[in-house]
């Protein structure tokens, strides 16, 4: 899981998408503007977030040849607690060895 989202979060293009989608859903075209990007460039960045479940792409019933793209918030939930859980372990590890050091310290 943690490996698939870090390889789609490694680009800062697609760090920016996501910053954007953050504030709102936007169309595709919107987004490549935005970042600087050429429309290719931007299909193929969005391909990798929607692959990797961070971003779902929607069609506004007034207009089916137009596709909106949303954050899926959760994707980034997942990847929070994951990270929560290796937090937990360094700190645990690291307030062990605290405990070690202070106790050999002692005479």
């Amino acid at each position: 899981m943690a490996n698939d989202l870090f390889g789609a979060l490694a680009d800062p293009t697609r760090r920016k998408v996501i910053e954007l989608l953050s504030d709102e859903p936007r169309r595709a075209g919107e987004l490549a503007a935005a970042v600087g990007t050429s429309a290719p460039v931007m299909s193929r960045h969005l391909r990798v977030l929607l692959e990797n479940g961070i971003v779902a792409d929607e069609r506004p019933p007034d207009d089916a040849r137009a596709r909106v793209f949303r954050l899926r918030p959760e994707r980034i939930h997942d990847l929070q607690a994951w990270l929560d859980q290796l937090q937990a372990h360094w700190n645990e590890q690291l307030a062990s060895f605290k405990r070690h050091i202070e106790n050999r310290e002692d005479p």
